[in-house]
Order: C-alpha cells, then sequence, then structure tokens
C-alpha cells in the first residue's frame, strides 16, 4: 500500500544581483561613490504531496505462428486478433469507469501492428522463420482522486493488462508550487546578501538584477509501505 508522504520536491535557482557600497559611509571621500555588484546564487526545495496520477497500461494480442511466406495471407487471424484487442479495450474501459475513472480521463491511444519473428528452424538449409503478429493499444488513464487508486489497479489487473508501466504523480497547479519555491529562492539570495554586506560592514543597496538560472525541476519520491 502506498503512503500518504509522497513528496514531489520542486527546485529554483535565482541570480541576486545587489548594488554594494564598497567602503562604509563614515569613511567616504567626497565626490561621487564609487558602487560594486555583489552577486548572490541561491537553491531552494518545495515538497508537496501530489493530488494527481496518470496509468500507462497496453493491451495486446497475437495472431498464431505461420511461416513467413504465408503471413500475408493470414488476414483472417489478423482480424480475429484485432476484433479481440477491442472487445479487450472495451471491458477494460468499462471497468475502470466502474472504479470511478471519468471517460474523459481514459485515452485509448492508436493501435499498433507488429510482426514479430519467434524461431528458426534449423532442419534444412531452406526452411523458414516463423512469424506471428501483435496488435498492440496503449490505455492512458488520469486519476484526480488518489484514494482511488488502488481500486483503480485492481482493476487494470482484473481486466488483464498486458503491460502496467507505473505510475507518474503529478500536481494539478504546477504553477502554484513552483511560485512558491522561486519565492523562497529569492528570499534566500536576499539574506545571503544581507549576510554578507553585514559581515563585511558595507552598506547593501537597492537590487539591480534577478534571473531564474535553472528552472524548477520536477522530482517524484515516496515510501512504499510494502517494503
Amino acid at each position: 500500500m502506498l503512503r500518504k508522504d509522497i513528496r514531489l520536491p520542486f527546485m529554483a535557482t535565482a541570480l541576486f544581483g545587489a548594488l554594494l557600497i564598497a567602503v562604509p559611509q563614515a569613511q567616504a571621500k567626497p565626490g561621487p561613490k564609487t558602487s560594486h555588484e555583489l552577486h548572490v546564487q541561491a537553491q531552494s526545495s518545495l515538497d508537496v504531496a501530489p493530488d494527481m496520477a496518470r496509468l500507462n497500461a497496453r493491451l495486446w494480442e497475437r495472431t498464431p505462428a505461420v511461416a513467413r511466406s504465408e503471413a500475408d495471407n493470414d488476414t483472417q487471424a489478423l482480424g480475429d486478433a484485432r476484433d479481440q484487442l477491442e472487445s479487450r479495450t472495451g471491458d477494460l474501459i468499462r471497468a475502470l469507469e466502474d472504479a470511478g475513472v471519468e471517460s474523459r480521463d481514459i485515452q485509448a491511444g492508436s493501435l499498433n501492428v507488429r510482426p514479430e519473428i519467434i524461431s528458426r528452424s534449423q532442419q534444412s538449409d531452406d526452411a523458414e522463420d516463423q512469424v506471428r503478429t501483435q496488435v498492440e493499444r496503449p490505455v492512458s488513464v488520469t486519476i484526480r482522486d488518489l484514494e482511488r487508486l488502488p481500486r483503480i489497479l485492481d482493476a487494470l489487473t482484473a481486466a488483464g493488462v498486458d503491460a502496467l508501466d507505473g505510475v507518474e504523480y503529478d500536481l494539478k497547479d504546477r504553477d502554484a508550487a513552483t511560485d512558491k519555491a522561486l519565492s523562497k529562492a529569492l528570499e534566500r539570495a536576499r539574506h545571503k546578501a544581507e549576510l554578507m554586506a553585514d559581515t563585511l560592514e558595507v552598506k547593501l543597496g537597492d537590487v539591480t538584477n534577478v534571473e531564474e538560472t535553472q528552472p524548477p525541476h520536477l522530482h517524484t519520491a515516496y515510501h512504499d509501505d510494502a517494503r
């Protein structure tokens, strides 16, 4: 069972430019003041619990293996495999809807058809390869309520999906988390600049330049009670 303390760290880096007076005001000579720039770089991470997920599953059917020379004429077997796949896909979609997934959150991808070489006879020099055809359809499921995740996984298993390509966790509002992480980075940059100015006993002036030097990075980390 997946615990609810899943966290998604967001990383944001900001370059803080500040105007720095090189000498204390009391010792400054008459005339124009010389200014220098103090460049400060800071990074922050924000842990936020995901509130949505995506599942990617695949269904496939295969035709019986035949000699390569006969594969092009095996249209009936290919049609049967396609019909069986479509039937299973329909059953899967109905099972997901019964598990609480809205139809708009279920996406069945394009049908993929490809031949497979499964063996080669060594009985004679002119023996043919054995081939079969696989027809495959991917299905993507968006989960907007993580409480339903175990039930949805059970529905996928009961429907007999041939492959489940994992769970991708995400946020419904990434921008809000990104903005908060960037704000924290800027606050840390200002604090570092103020600390350096106080230590050097100089006056910190106005901000002259701010840059986001690294886009926020989404990383998924979670704990599994089964471990």
